[in-house]
């Protein structure tokens, strides 16, 4: 156990049904009226969108200003462009709607905003950033994978070098997130299958890295439980609300715990895939997941095998030799993406999805730089990437 840590959550939590209608309530009590509605086409064409509005609506607020055309991987340019449109709405509130980028554009327009800035490259160094002006805050996501409703870390795209860019500070966290299995009800197989392993991988990451800490340990594990106990299910059968709702519930705990510890190799080549090959990041996360936890098993073989009662079950893992239990942990997080795929085509290899060996010097470049290889168990250089890519082909 590290001699020091620090583990703070200061979100509020709406959990299960009609959470949605305690939005506008909630905006009262921290003194928003006029707020700015942020989402993305898709789900304002589906109609997500519009069941939070209306919910919104039927308890008396209408938002000031609706912004849906967030791209898939946002910019800096399109938090700035948020930021000014605000501005000149006269909102006071903002209420996010969606998933990881959506979530992490809303954080990226607050520190703007709550900054007094009209670029957020001018807050760079954002753990040094002190509370200016409040910016109430709520987010509502429709995935459950990110967590990025309860992390202190906004990731954001570079268009002019395609570096994704990590801002990191408590200010970028809402106030309130809801968690209402309505929001994922109409997620398509693929995408719950992904934004699950992405779940999974958050909590393997946060309870095995450098910071990994009793607290975050516990949401993390507790992560694990869930995702191993309803992603098959929730892929399978999108109109389970019980699966849905643990889901949506995990991803929230696991966003808790690697949001106090951190992650790992995973994220940093899973970072630099996608602004260099612009593979999405559910997608580099299960590809990369087992071949990462591979090259940690010389470091991480306790920690691995503490997991294997959350990811098989406590019966199956006692009856693993004590010796065997790491490694059979990586072989159950593998052997899940296998049945997913099975289920609903979930990309394994980065074959599958367009990338080629030429790209791997520039990715491992780019992933070597990468905040989060601080904190995985093992040290990787450019060369040892290159082979965790080689063995993702």
């Amino acid at each position: 156990m590290n001699a020091y840590f620090e583990f703070h959550n200061s979100v509020k939590l709406l959990c299960g049904e009609l959470s949605l209608e305690r939005i506008a309530i909630e905006l009262e009590h921290l003194g928003g009226r006029a707020p700015m509605l942020l989402s993305d086409a898709v789900l304002e064409k589906i109609g997500t969108l519009g069941i939070v509005r209306q919910a919104m609506e039927a308890e008396g607020c209408r938002a000031a200003c609706t912004y849906t055309d967030i791209p898939v991987d946002s910019s800096l340019r399109v938090v700035n462009e948020i930021a000014a449109l605000y501005r000149r709405s006269g909102c006071d509130s903002i209420v996010a709607v969606g998933g990881g980028s959506v979530i992490d554009t809303a954080k990226g327009v607050r520190l703007v905003l709550s900054q007094d800035t009209d670029d957020i490259l001018a807050i760079g160094g954002v753990e040094n950033l002190s509370w200016n002006r409040h910016v109430p805050f709520v987010v509502v996501p429709t995935t459950a994978g990110t967590g990025s409703e309860c992390t202190g870390v906004a990731v954001i795209r570079n268009e002019a070098n395609g570096v994704k860019m990590e801002f990191l500070s408590h200010y970028v966290q809402p106030e309130v997130a809801v968690i209402d299995p309505r929001m994922t009800a109409g997620l398509p197989p693929k995408a719950t299958a992904g934004t699950g392993m992405d779940a999974l991988c958050h909590a393997v990451e946060a309870c095995t890295c450098l910071q990994a800490n009793p607290l975050s340990q516990a949401y993390g594990t507790a992560a694990i439980r869930m995702i191993a106990e309803h992603l098959e299910l929730a892929t399978k059968d999108g109109s389970n609300r019980d699966a849905r709702f643990a889901m949506a519930l995990a991803s929230t705990m696991a966003g808790i715990a690697f949001s106090n510890s951190m992650v790992g190799a995973v994220h940093a080549i899973g970072h630099a895939l996608g602004g260099v090959c612009k593979v999405p990041h559910a997608v580099a996360m299960t590809i990369l997941l087992p071949h990462v936890m591979r090259f940690n098993l010389e470091k991480c073989r306790d920690s691995y095998a503490a997991l294997l009662p959350y990811l098989v079950g406590m019966e199956q893992a006692m009856v693993t030799p004590a010796e065997q239990r790491a490694q059979a942990s990586i072989d159950a997080v593998a052997a899940l993406a296998r049945r997913l795929k099975s289920i609903c085509g979930l990309p394994l290899t980065l074959q599958e999805v367009g990338v080629s060996r030429e790209d791997f010097e520039h990715v491992a470049q780019v992933a070597v730089n990468d905040g989060a290889l601080i904190v995985n168990p093992r040290a990787a250089d450019e060369q040892q990437i290159i082979g965790i890519l080689n063995a993702a082909f």
